[in-house]
């Protein structure tokens, strides 16, 4: 079935009672991002062509030879230095101011070469200092001094793509993956070995778009790319940037989506590595005084008013499309940047909170010119809003335009689940929490992603066995721990995939169980990178359960593809509480939970259509490390009672059978 490339999603004016004393903030906020575009584009050009500074600013090969340029609106003075000029000072390399803030360099083509590495020199009334520029496009690192400067990058011949981005699916099967801790090695990860080894694995595994983290260049490595230095560089510690659009191509040939985690939310707050005080000052970019600081994550806060600031980070995203044929963009931080408070401390339960003056409009207009942007360069693209705030509007094409959001809330209660005795599991909150989203809006589900492993937390499997897992995971084991979290990591990423309204995410390794938690090197851990890897062995050994897991999660994804479920609405047919028991209906498929710890149910009994019933998964086979309590291959009949038709099932204890009607 071709689909279109936007979801036709209903205006949600219409769809929300609640939002009906907020409709003239609504229209204002409205005309707000319109009058931004034309305040941008002054009506000459579309706002996709005013998204090109990439084009004009930085370093570029032109017939006559070079040319540089940079913002720097309160320099006194900015000089290239480099390898050209054995790292000195030189009166021939000094740019020449070209109004408007705009410094301008103009060079023979024999002055640079292809790898040589260079930096600013920018000099302001209280003092100078190294600087990369804002559009550089290959930074690196230094092994043996540690510093970061620019490289040249014009490579003979330049890589050119072989493959077209396969169509945009209609589920979204995201596997979060991350280059550096991709590799089973205590060590940082390459382009070329994720594309040799990582890539097939996720292409087997049913999943279809790629979503990559840490692409964008970060001088610290255990910031897991979320303190973003080079806005156009992708990170040099993975390789270079042909080698990354040979991942990208490699991954399209396989059927394979990519987007990235974009980080427009905030910046690094390195001066010498990054966009803080490039000009000497601490606001070219970023607000000035205390709103221009992040204190809980010692980061700088973009101006979005500022005209140049919007200039930078909307060509940005298209740079990232055109150069390395991104397939959309998972936008990080959003509910930060849509608020004065960045969300913290806010639980988020009343109306007003999303249409007081605690609201960032300009971060709000920019997120609408975003994805107005995006979706001009590819109508096909995809774009994720991690939101925790609930903003209405905020996914739909009469709001801010995103495609989808993050079901930030489904996460949360599955892990407040897990720190609960399972008889004690509300079932009407569950289900509840599983199908709560607006309707005009459009949602990605998934149990854990990165977020939850990471420093301080842990993964679900190894918050559900804990110690067990490092003993007990061995096929012939009896532990009950281990039992107990095998099934339930199987239960709960059916409930929440084939509830997920348009989507379904998962962080690379949690398919079969990866353990523990996730640990960059840092000095409060010795520097290793022990937990900065994945153990993908541990899937691949027989005589483990992973690999029961990871089957468990294929045949899933392939059961959602192929019924194509996402089409349909999920309809309600029992919850009860009392039995722990979970059942409803999406697309003819019909999905029964037992999430009882002890209890099963020889003849459960509920109302159902008409007709024949056939198993098309169920967790509890032997394949996927279950009991085999169900006969394979049981055919099951309705029974007509005066009530209508009834379909009685066998539930075992933490299990899920799903049905196809024939």
């Amino acid at each position: 079935m071709k689909i279109p490339p936007r979801a036709n999603v209903p205006d949600p004016l219409g769809k929300d009672p609640y939002l009906g004393p907020y409709l003239e903030i609504i229209g204002e906020r409205r005309r707000r991002a319109e009058a931004l575009e034309e305040r941008l584009t002054e009506g000459k050009m579309s706002l996709a062509d005013f998204a090109s500074a990439h084009e004009f600013f930085g370093l570029h090969r032109t017939k006559e030879g070079w040319v540089f340029r940079e913002w720097a609106p309160l320099a006194t003075g900015v000089t290239l230095v480099g390898d050209f000029s054995d790292w000195e000072i030189r009166a021939e390399y000094a740019l020449a101011p070209a109004g408007n803030g705009v410094w301008e360099l103009k060079l023979s083509a024999e002055k640079l070469r292809h790898g040589m590495h260079y930096l600013m020199h920018v000099t302001w009334p209280s003092g100078a200092g190294s600087r990369i520029p804002a559009y550089a496009r290959r930074v690196v690192q230094d092994r043996i001094t540690g510093l970061f400067s620019a490289m040249v990058w014009e490579p003979e011949p330049p890589y050119v793509f072989r493959h077209p981005s396969p169509p945009r699916p209609e589920e979204q099967l995201i596997y979060e993956t991350h280059v550096g801790m991709a590799q089973e090695e205590a060590r940082v990860g390459t382009f070329d070995e994720f594309r040799k080894k990582t890539l097939p694995r996720i292409a087997k595994s049913g999943y279809n778009t790629l979503q990559f983290m840490a692409i964008m260049g970060h001088p610290y490595y255990g910031s897991f790319g979320y303190h973003v230095a080079n806005f156009f560089a992708v990170s040099g510690r993975f390789g270079t940037p042909e080698e990354f659009k040979a991942l990208v191509d490699a991954a399209h040939g396989m059927g394979l989506r990519v987007i990235i985690d974009l980080v427009h939310s905030h910046a690094v707050r390195n001066e010498a590595e990054g966009l803080a005080k490039i000009d000497g000052t601490s606001y070219a970019y970023f607000h000035q005084g205390p709103r221009g600081n992040h204190s809980n994550w010692d980061s700088l806060c973009f101006d979005y008013g500022k005209v140049e600031v919007l200039h930078f980070l909307l060509s940005n995203l298209k740079f990232w499309m055109t150069e390395y044929h991104y397939d959309g963009f998972r936008f990080d931080g959003v509910t930060s940047m849509l608020y004065l408070h960045h969300g913290l401390g806010r639980s988020f339960t009343d109306y007003r909170e999303y249409f007081n003056s605690q609201v960032d409009e300009d971060a709000l207009a920019y997120l609408t010119l975003a994805n107005k942007v995006i979706h001009t360069v590819r109508p096909d693209a995809l774009t994720v809003a991690e939101d925790v705030s609930g903003m209405p509007g905020l996914a739909s094409v009469d709001g801010a335009g995103f495609d989808c959001r993050m079901a930030m809330g489904v996460t949360d209660m599955w892990f407040k689940l897990f720190d609960q005795r399972d008889e004690h599991w509300n079932m009407f909150y569950l289900y509840g929490e599983l199908t709560n989203h607006r309707r005009d809006e459009r949602t990605v589900s998934y149990v854990e992603c990165h977020d939850q492993s990471i420093v301080g937390g842990k993964t679900a499997m190894f918050t559900l066995a804990d110690s067990a897992m490092y003993n007990d995971m061995n096929t012939g084991s009896c532990n009950m721990h281990i039992d107990r979290a095998v099934a339930l990591h199987k239960i709960t990423r059916l409930a929440t995939a084939a509830t997920g309204d348009c989507g379904y995410l998962n962080f690379m390794g949690n398919e079969f169980g990866h353990p523990e938690w996730v640990d960059f090197p840092r000095q409060g851990n010795n520097w290793s990178y022990d937990r900065a890897r994945r153990m993908w062995s541990l899937a691949d050994n027989g005589a483990l359960r992973y690999g029961r897991l990871a089957a468990f999660d294929r045949a899933m994804l392939a059961l959602l593809k192929e019924e194509h479920v996402y089409r349909f609405r999920v309809q309600t047919v029992r919850i009860d509480d009392e039995k722990k028991v979970l059942i409803f209906e999406r697309g003819g498929l019909w999905f029964c939970f037992n999430f009882h710890p002890v209890n099963s149910y020889v003849d459960y009994g509920f109302e159902a259509l008409p007709g024949e019933y056939v198993p098309v998964l169920d967790s509890d086979e032997a394949a996927f490390d279950g009991f085999a309590r169900r006969t394979p291959g049981q055919i099951y009949r309705t029974a007509l009672t005066s009530a209508g038709a009834r379909l009685s099932l066998y539930l075992p204890c933490r299990t899920a059978l799903v049905l196809k009607r024939s």
